[in-house]
C-alpha cells in the first residue's frame, strides 16, 4: 500500500513538475510559453480560467514522448471532445442556414468545413502554430506548418474551451474562427472541382496542373504548383503534396478568375 501511495505521489509531483516546466518553456522567439499563451488568448477573445487546459491544448504527442511525460498530457484527448462539439456546432449552423438543403447536401457541406484542410487554413489565420509544443524531431521536419498537426490542434482548442468556458464559450469560438466566411471556405474545399466546371464552361481548354518546384528532404517536402489553362498561366500553390499544392492553386485560380470577370459561376 505504501509502495502504491509513494508512486502515485511521484506521478503527481511529474505531471506538476511538467506543468510548470512546459509553462516556461522558451520557444523561438524568447518568451516562455506563458507569455505566448496570454497572446492567443487575446487573439482569439477567450481568457482560460485554467490555464492547464490551453497548455494541454498546445502540447503535441511528440513533446510529451520526447520528453517522457503521460499521454494524458497531450492534446489528443482534447482533441476528440473538440471534435464532437465542432460537429454539433456546425451541424446546426448548416441546419438553420441551408433550409432547402437535403441531408446529403448538409452533411458534404459539413464535411468541406470541418475537414483537415479547412481546419489548418482557419488555425494559419490566428497563426495556432506558431504556439505549439512540438519535439525537436517534428519541429525539424516543419510540424507547425503541418496540416494534420495544427488542425489537430484547432480541435483541441475547441474542447479545452468547452471544458473551461461551457459550450457557449465554444460556440461563440467556432462561429468566429471556423464558420466564418463560409463560402470561401467551401470554394477552397471544392476548388479543384469547381475550377474544372469554370474551365468547361468558360474556356475551350484544357486545365492542366504544373510542378514548378520540389524542394526539402523526403520526410519535409515542399510542393509548389500552377495552375493552367490551355497555355495560359493562373494561380500559384504550395503544399507538403502535390495534391495540396494543386488544391491552393486551383483556389488562387478560382479568386483571381472572379476578380477579372472571366467567369460566370
Amino acid at each position: 500500500m505504501q509502495l502504491h501511495n509513494l508512486s502515485r505521489i511521484e506521478s503527481v509531483v511529474n505531471a506538476v513538475f511538467c506543468f510548470y516546466n512546459i509553462l516556461f518553456y522558451k520557444i523561438e522567439r524568447g518568451e516562455t510559453l506563458n507569455q505566448q499563451l496570454k497572446k492567443l488568448e487575446k487573439k482569439v477573445g477567450y481568457e482560460f480560467q485554467n490555464k492547464k487546459l490551453l497548455t494541454q491544448a498546445m502540447t503535441h504527442s511528440s513533446y510529451t514522448n520526447e520528453h517522457k511525460v503521460g499521454k494524458h498530457f497531450n492534446n489528443e484527448r482534447l482533441e476528440f471532445l473538440g471534435d464532437a462539439v465542432l460537429e454539433l456546432v456546425s451541424s446546426e449552423f448548416l441546419f438553420r442556414k441551408y433550409r432547402e438543403y437535403p441531408e446529403g447536401e448538409l452533411t458534404k457541406l459539413r464535411a468541406s468545413m470541418v475537414c483537415e484542410p479547412t481546419l489548418a487554413l482557419c488555425a494559419r489565420e490566428i497563426n495556432l502554430g506558431s504556439y505549439l509544443l512540438l519535439g525537436k524531431g517534428e519541429e525539424a521536419t516543419g510540424g507547425r506548418e503541418r496540416d494534420s498537426i495544427i488542425s489537430d490542434a484547432m480541435e483541441a482548442l475547441i474542447g479545452a474551451i468547452y471544458l473551461d468556458g461551457g459550450f457557449a464559450s465554444a460556440k461563440e469560438f467556432i462561429d468566429r474562427f471556423v464558420l466564418n466566411d463560409i463560402e470561401n471556405k467551401r470554394l477552397f474545399y471544392d476548388s479543384k472541382t469547381i475550377l474544372q466546371e469554370i474551365v468547361q464552361k468558360n474556356f475551350d481548354q484544357v486545365l492542366t496542373y504544373e510542378l514548378l518546384e520540389e524542394r526539402g528532404p523526403d520526410h519535409d517536402k515542399q510542393f509548389t504548383v500552377q495552375a493552367k489553362i490551355g497555355e495560359m498561366y493562373a494561380g500559384i500553390g504550395t503544399g507538403r503534396t502535390k495534391k495540396a499544392a494543386q488544391q491552393m492553386a486551383a483556389y488562387q485560380t478560382i479568386l483571381k478568375l472572379r476578380q477579372d470577370g472571366n467567369t460566370c459561376t
